[in-house]
């Protein structure tokens, strides 16, 4: 008898098509000398949830080697974690950048 939903192996193959897993993109944060450490600290502890010791350790990271990963995220997390970051610089008057990359 013939299948009403055509042909039944290729509903078979379709079925075996693997999906692939999103990639994930760093969101890094890049030094200035002109945005406070402490206004670093808040941000990752703000936007990146990181504890007191973590955003502290990255922060002396990013003051030391100009950059440091805050996090990883799918696209448009991290597209918008870049963005709250912008804003909140621009509202405080800051220059923090922050880049998003593929990791």
């Amino acid at each position: 008898m013939p299948s009403l939903f055509g042909n039944e192996t290729d509903l078979a193959a379709k079925k075996k098509e693997k999906l692939s897993e999103p990639e994930d993109f760093r969101v890094v944060i890049l030094n200035d000398h002109f945005t406070t450490m402490e206004f670093v600290v808040e941000i990752l502890m703000g936007i990146f949830h990181k504890s007191v010791e973590e955003a502290n350790r990255l922060m002396l990271e990013i003051h030391r080697k100009g950059r440091s990963i805050a996090g990883v995220y799918s696209w448009d997390i991290a597209q918008t974690k870049a963005e709250q970051v912008h804003t909140l610089a621009r509202q405080n008057e800051f220059p923090l950048r922050c880049v998003v990359e593929k990791a």
